[in-house]
């Protein structure tokens, strides 16, 4: 089987800005915020379900899998909107902001991992509907820890998992070849097997033969999120507990990636930028490497083009990580909560998982759909005959999830955009630096 992959960005800066459908806004409204169906199906009515996302989950008429034609299709009393934004921080804070106010919300809104653990917390696990309970959603057809992260202390089931994020590396053969590095894929895999130092190792070993004008590795910050992404102590401690400051993931992951920034590893470029450097950056081969989730793929055909197609290849990483991931979650106070469980169950659902990948290549979180043949044995056209859903199926099947504290998102973005990046691109010590991204988490974030 050979997929296409479309973009998909799991940070708080997400590729792509898209509006999709009638969304205007950074989430769509929906109780009382105008017309919206409220009589619904029971006088023969339309309802209409709005359904609020950031990046590119795979389900839309346009390049997705078509799953909004298809349910409207069988259930023809059924309307679907998507409003679908670029800055994943940006609608987390606005979600978390309409939460409070029990108005403007999207009959479906989906959250990132990154701030699951915060919807399911105390402040917020009584805004949402328990989907164990409500749209009949198959939870043992998921991976048992995915169901885990989005359930409340007192047993509830918040979100229903839309994909996960194991990782790899994504590397430009041409520009290794040119620095006398190994190009296929097992032997550069060797190269930094078990050790993110061995991966620094191999930047050194690049660096002294880089073809001029590029860089080992894109930026230092996402070195930062692959690394801690494969560590099994992250932001939080064993109780769920903000303990950023002791947690030896992100101390290897600042080390790792300050290394990498001081000794002119990486292009210096963050990942996602608005104006679009980033993005060029794969189109003019300016570095070597990617850390690369599953994800990541569709972004590297986008934006490095067909004038590079065949030039980029996947590689398993040193250490096996999950980067990204999402649920879909139902808010309380929607006008047709039932329904709108119904339809997160439907899209969630191990069918409509294979049909995502098929298209758009999301890593499905469903048990049999990663362990089926679609996945194990799909290629991309775009990585040649690199065998792509096996790389990222067994990637999965080494994934230990951290645990997870409310404000590991917001911490995450300060170490990386302002911490690392300081020190990337401003030449800031590195000592600052992070005493800078502990005064803004001291600053911003209420414990």
């Amino acid at each position: 089987m050979r997929i296409s992959i479309s973009t998909r960005g799991r940070r708080t800066a997400i590729a792509a800005a898209a509006v999709v459908a009638t969304g205007t806004g950074l989430l769509t409204g929906c109780g009382g915020d105008g017309d919206d169906g409220a009589a619904g199906a029971a006088d023969g009515g339309t309802i209409t379900l709005r359904i609020g996302t950031f990046g590119s989950f795979g389900y839309d008429n346009t390049t997705g899998a078509k799953l909004y034609a298809e349910y409207e299709k069988s259930h023809p009393h059924i309307k679907i909107e998507e409003s679908n934004v670029a800055d994943g921080q940006k609608y987390w804070d606005t979600l978390k902001l309409r939460l409070s106010r029990n108005s403007g919300l999207a009959d479906i809104q989906a959250v990132e991992v990154g701030y699951i653990a915060e919807a399911t917390g105390p402040a917020m696990a009584g805004k949402w509907e328990d989907l164990g309970k409500t749209g009949g959603a198959d939870l043992s057809a998921f991976l048992d820890w995915k169901v885990k992260q989005a359930t409340t202390g007192d047993g509830k089931v918040i979100g229903l998992g839309t994909d996960i994020g194991p990782m790899a590396i994504c590397y430009n053969k041409d520009l290794f070849a040119r620095a006398g590095l190994p190009t296929e894929r097992t032997e550069v895999a060797r190269l930094w097997a078990g050790d993110w130092a061995k991966f620094i190792q191999v930047g050194e070993t690049y660096k002294k033969n880089a073809p001029a004008g590029t860089a080992f590795h894109d930026s230092a910050s996402g070195l930062f999120n692959a690394v801690v992404s494969s560590e099994p102590v992250q932001y939080a401690n064993t109780k769920g507990e903000l303990d950023y400051e002791n947690s030896p993931g992100v101390k290897k992951a600042w080390d790792t990636a300050v290394t990498a920034a001081k000794g002119d590893l990486t292009a210096k470029l963050r990942q996602f930028d608005e104006k679009g450097t980033w993005n060029a950056a794969f189109k003019n081969s300016k570095f070597a490497t990617v850390a690369c989730p599953s994800w990541m793929t569709g972004i590297i055909k986008e934006q490095a083009g067909p004038e590079n197609q065949g030039k980029w290849d996947i590689a398993a990483p040193p250490v096996a990580g999950n980067w990204g991931g999402s649920f879909l979650a139902v808010p309380k106070s929607g006008k047709h909560a039932k329904e709108a469980a119904e339809l997160a169950a439907w899209l969630t659902a191990p069918a409509q998982h294979a049909k995502v990948f098929g298209v758009n290549g999301n890593i499905p979180s469903s048990k049999d759909t990663l362990a089926s043949p679609a996945v194990q044995d799909a290629k991309l056209p775009y990585f040649g005959d690199t065998p792509v859903g096996r790389i990222y199926s067994q990637a999965a099947a080494g994934i230990s999830p951290a645990p997870i504290s409310r404000w590991d998102g917001q911490v995450k973005t300060f170490l990386t955009d302002n911490g690392i990046l300081d020190i990337e691109q401003r030449g800031t010590d590195p000592v600052k630096a992070w005493e800078n991204v502990k005064k803004l988490v001291g600053d911003k974030i209420d414990r």
